[in-house]
């Protein structure tokens, strides 16, 4: 939790942000409740709802709160506890306790949450809330605006315009605010990523010839779940590297492969890491190896040198994606005119996903109110081509973006296939050079950048090792 003044801060800039629209009514947020497991007494660890985290800092299940548009007045709701909480819980804070934390002086019950809520729709005071990504809270706004549930499960905007019931003007105001990390975020990320540093540097220390790769991947996220509240997404580590989400984790490392190592740390506070680095099994990579691990490497410099304000991220996309082309026609994997083969999507192909994407409060900041809202401007399209229209973040770049830059390389013999029964090479590709490569796997490499007032630099402190020369050093030593 940072100091109240914070909250108070980003609270008065939404009610501001809403009036420039033109906006008025109220805004009412629903914070998480916990997941049962399996059943009712047996939860998931509780996660607060991103968006309630940034406005409202209280850290715990049961609160909702809400905000007058007009006036900026705000107050939290919740139950205080009994005794028979008591019993399980030991004494806690008062309800307005925890909202006096945060700088407000007004609190209720969750009863009088439902009541107020009612009250501004009985009396045509516009009511506003953003799409909400946990069934519960779908479920439970449904009931309090006396609206379908299937209609609030279409709220979450995946789509441009598939609102149905949310506001639109509160997500723009929302996300506007959200995408711009202040001094004090900033910071938190930082250490983020020191300690996910710390986190790979475990992975990759263990990864020896023989080992499984279910005990490299749970050590990784036992210092996770150690040093913050644990990893921020499932840890995606394995030596079929071409599978974009390779979750299993049941295979023995094996002198030859690559292990794709893509993995992050979230903090207490839920401020996040999200790095990916690939190693040689053996410590040393083979030539075939190396010449492709080269070419991700320059292209993930190549994305660093060109981030900077003022510079849109699909551009840097697309020129990233053009040192991959590049180093592959010298490869003699492409043939042809490396721009001509950029506009004919054929690097969807090697890379059929996007450069980067927002991070925060979540690894995929935002998403879940929108992925074009949040990534894209409104003068921009997504594009239809594989690779390219999987873009999460296009916008033109600004002073306080947290963005990832992750390009990487993949032989996946599935994807040739269809590309070439397609028609969609152009005659382009070599099919015949690319069969040496069909046991391959993948190459990722990953970092997280934050866009300054002069340019862009990496997150952290220290920077996982990335250039092959160095990776093998770094694993020869350990």
């Amino acid at each position: 939790m940072f100091a109240k003044e914070i909250y108070m801060q980003r609270r008065e800039a939404l009610v501001k942000k809403m009036q420039e629209m033109g906006q008025g009514g109220i805004a009412i947020f629903l914070g998480n409740n916990d997941a049962p497991m399996n059943y009712r007494d047996n939860c998931f660890r509780f996660r607060q709802d991103s968006s309630f985290s940034y406005f409202w800092g209280i850290d715990e299940p049961g609160f909702a709160a809400s905000l007058n548009l007009e006036n900026g007045k705000a107050c939290i709701y919740a139950d205080d506890i009994d005794i028979d909480d008591i019993i399980w819980t030991g004494p806690q804070p008062s309800v307005a306790d925890k909202a006096e934390l945060v700088g407000v002086a007004r609190c209720a019950s969750q009863k009088d949450f439902e009541t107020a809520v009612q009250f501004a729709l009985q009396n045509d005071v516009p009511v506003h809330f953003l799409p909400q990504a946990r069934y519960w809270n779908r479920l439970r706004m449904a009931e309090l605006t006396g609206t379908a549930a299937a209609e609030v499960f279409n709220a979450a905007p995946y789509e441009d315009g598939d609102y149905v019931h949310a506001s639109q003007e509160l997500v723009k105001a929302v996300v506007e605010l959200r995408l711009i990390k202040d001094a004090v975020e900033i910071a938190e990320i930082d250490k983020a990523c020191d300690m996910g540093v710390i986190m790979h540097s475990i992975g990759r220390k263990a990864c020896k010839l023989g080992a499984l790769e279910r005990d490299i991947a749970g050590a990784m996220d036992a210092y996770a779940n150690c040093k913050g509240w644990g990893v921020s997404f499932p840890t995606i580590l394995s030596q079929n590297g071409q599978t974009l989400h390779g979750h299993d984790h049941s295979q023995i490392i094996t002198d030859g492969r690559l292990l794709l190592v893509d993995a992050g740390l979230t903090m207490d506070n839920y401020y996040c890491s999200d790095f990916t680095r690939t190693y040689p099994s053996s410590g040393r990579f083979t030539q075939q190896q190396r010449e492709i691990y080269d070419i991700v490497e320059g292209a993930n410099e190549t994305a660093f040198k060109l981030a900077k304000p003022g510079t849109t991220y699909r551009s840097v996309h697309i020129d990233s994606c053009k040192y991959i082309l590049g180093g592959l026609k010298e490869l003699g994997i492409l043939n042809g005119d490396v721009d001509e083969m950029s506009a004919e999507g054929i690097a969807g192909m090697f890379m059929p996903h996007g450069l980067g994407h927002n991070m925060g409060l979540d690894v995929h900041d935002m998403e879940d109110l929108g992925e074009n809202l949040v990534g894209y401007d409104p003068d921009q399209q997504r594009a239809q081509q594989l690779g390219l229209g999987s873009l999460r973040m296009a916008r033109k770049l600004v002073p306080g973006h947290v963005i990832t830059d992750e390009p990487g390389i993949y032989f996946i013999p599935a994807l040739w296939e269809y590309f070439r029964k397609n028609k969609m090479d152009k005659g382009f590709v070599n099919f015949q050079k690319l069969q040496a490569y069909e046991n391959f796997g993948g190459i990722r490499l990953e970092d997280d950048l934050l866009i300054t007032e002069n340019g862009v630099r990496h997150l952290g402190t220290t920077r996982l090792p990335i250039k092959a020369a160095d990776v093998e050093e770094t694993m020869a030593k350990e």
